[in-house]
């Protein structure tokens, strides 16, 4: 299988310098990625998922050129980041989450001709591309309003149309559907789908479990700067087979709770999370026995005086794999 892009073993320690009154500098290190490696093939969805701190963002820099490794080699379509950047990076179109990567006061076409004459794309080439992306994400009849003007959702289209301008084998998309309504995100996640069937690759970012496990093929987990998992969301979740997943939903939790589910005998994880809509905690328990620890669970959560609203016994999901190996969920 032909490979669109390798990280082949980098790292990246950031080194910071603190100079203490009539002491000498303080030289601390701090390593946020080790040690990692995987391939993209071409025509694949790489879902790259950790929690915050986990690497992930450094990693997607330095892929991208935005930071250089400590140590290692990037490729991208065959070009090393490092050494050939122009080359390189010439392949790889970019969404950033948390970017503010249009302009504002321009139109939506404004800005795709622009970032096409960036590419080095000729006017008519530029005004062309344009045309047809915005016609492709469903933005022809407002392509000359402000970008100001756009819903939130609009706004993200005009982000991924520039990652499209230069028609690059490879897109990175950090972050795509944050902050989208449910429909504007299902919209975004056709169009993902859409440039996989062109044969182009992408490497994803998200914190959606739900839309890791339905868009990628494979999904590498990150988490302390390394990469802990790498497989199909189905292999991952039938790595969870000897392990049980129980969601509890109580009307409150606290430490102490958690504590005590997680000092009962073969449970592995306990995660709180407060459910807005339910107006309650949702209490995620995974465990290596059958009914006998379920009893020990309830006993356990009476005991602490909380009331159950909800239990229910559930298959393992992509996100009971990722609490499971990191210990957290992936919002967290």
């Amino acid at each position: 299988m032909e490979k669109s892009v390798e990280v082949i073993d980098i790292h990246k320690t950031f080194t910071s310098k603190k100079k203490k009154l009539f002491k000498k500098t303080v030289k601390s290190e701090f390593k946020a990625v080790q040690g990692v490696s995987f391939d993209i093939y071409k025509g694949e969805i790489f879902g790259l998922l950790g929690p915050n701190g986990a690497g992930k963002t450094t990693t997607i820099k330095m892929i991208t050129g935005l930071l250089r490794p400590t140590s290692g080699v990037i490729k991208v379509m065959g070009k090393d980041v490092d050494k050939e950047p122009m080359e390189a990076l010439r392949n790889i179109g970019t969404v950033l989450a948390g970017d503010r990567s249009v302009y504002w006061k321009l139109t939506a076409r404004e800005n795709l001709e622009y970032f096409g004459a960036l590419y080095g794309l000729t006017k008519k080439e530029a005004s062309n591309r344009t045309n047809e992306i915005l016609e492709r994400l469903g933005l022809s009849d407002k392509a000359d309003e402000l970008v100001e003007k756009y819903s939130t959702g609009m706004k993200q289209k005009v982000a991924l149309g520039k990652a499209l301008i230069p028609n690059a084998p490879v897109v990175l998309l950090d972050e795509p559907t944050l902050g989208l309504d449910p429909q504007s995100a299902l919209n975004l996640r056709e169009i993902i789908l859409d440039i996989k069937k062109e044969g182009r690759t992408v490497l994803l970012t998200t914190h959606y479990m739900e839309e890791a496990d339905f868009l990628s093929d494979r999904i590498a987990i990150m988490d302390g700067g390394k990469i802990i998992a790498l497989d199909t969301p189905e292999k991952l979740k039938r790595s969870m087979n000897d392990v049980k997943t129980v969601k509890i939903d109580v009307e409150n939790s606290d430490e102490k709770l958690i504590n005590n589910l997680k000092n009962i005998n073969k449970v592995n994880n306990v995660v709180s999370a407060y459910n807005s809509e339910k107006r309650c905690c949702t209490l995620t328990v995974h465990h290596m026995d059958g009914n006998e620890i379920i009893q020990k669970i309830i006993e356990c959560i009476l005991a602490n005086n909380r009331k159950i609203l909800n239990f229910n016994v559930l298959e393992p999901s992509l996100e009971d794999v990722f609490i499971n190996l990191t210990g957290k969920s992936l919002r967290e």
